[in-house]
């Protein structure tokens, strides 16, 4: 339906979830949230989706939060910490926690929250025109969706505290350069690649890669030992799926795999 501010459509193992409010640069309201959370529930829940790819309509990712959506706006004043706890935070952990990967297709502009959504996902694509910007300053908020956590984390504190207190773009090829992203990709060839990467995760193992992204968020907060200890029990999980012993026979016979991407 054209008139959902998020577009949901499957082909080929692949959902994808377009932000649709391309006349405000895919600023988030209740609207989008509702409908984006449920076309992650679902896709998460849908045997036949083995990757999901978030990206946006028109010129734009998302500009971030609608301020003018009532949802943060009360009577001229922000309460955007009821937005977080009710909108915002339930998304990111959502989609930080979701099994299947998460392919985030930055098309153009991320600002604000949107921003940190994208970086929540797993692998991030960039067009080369696009830009993200933790826009919060210039409007007297703090970085949210996560976003104090996920860019100290991939960058350091130096860069997320100048990312977050100057609130400048960033262009997409530095974000690549700095490891914030996976990669910034020419205009023309954007949409190709992406599409390559989802076909891709779509024909791999998919509860592998569920196991493998629950290791590296472990990864964040564990001691070696505790890592060791985890990867050896995931291994036993994944060693005992029928992708494993698929990938096994299809090593020994010289043939391409035929993942299923089910635990059993």
């Amino acid at each position: 339906m054209t008139d959902s501010t998020v577009l949901v459509s499957k082909q080929g193992g692949v959902t994808k979830l377009t932000l649709n409010r391309p006349d405000k640069l895919n600023a988030f309201n209740t609207t989008m949230h509702q409908e984006l959370r449920a076309g992650f529930e679902q896709a998460a829940s849908d045997p036949d989706c083995r990757v999901i790819v978030l990206t946006g309509a028109g010129r734009a990712f998302s500009a971030g939060q609608d301020l003018a959506d009532s949802s943060v706006n009360k009577n001229g004043g922000v309460d955007a910490g009821s937005a977080l706890e009710k909108l915002y935070n339930p998304l990111i952990k959502l989609i930080s926690t979701m099994e299947k990967p998460i392919i985030a297709a930055v098309n153009g502009v991320a600002a604000g929250a949107s921003a940190n959504i994208a970086l929540a996902c797993d692998i991030v694509y960039a067009a080369k025109s696009a830009s993200f910007l933790q826009a919060f300053m210039r409007i007297g908020l703090i970085p949210d969706a996560g976003g104090t956590f996920t860019l100290t984390q991939l960058l350091g504190p130096a860069r997320a505290r100048a990312l977050s207190i100057l609130a400048e773009p960033l262009p997409a090829e530095k974000a690549e350069a700095w490891g914030l992203i996976w990669k910034a990709v020419d205009d023309d060839k954007f949409q190709d690649e992406v599409a390559a990467a989802a076909a891709k995760l779509a024909s791999a193992p998919t509860y592998a890669i569920g196991l493998t992204k629950k290791a590296i968020a472990a990864a964040m907060t564990n001691t070696l030992g505790a890592q060791l200890d985890l990867e050896r029990d995931l291994q036993r999980l994944a060693g005992a799926s029928p992708d494993a012993k698929e990938g096994v026979a299809a090593f020994l016979e010289k043939r391409p795999a035929r993942f299923t991407g089910r635990p059993s």
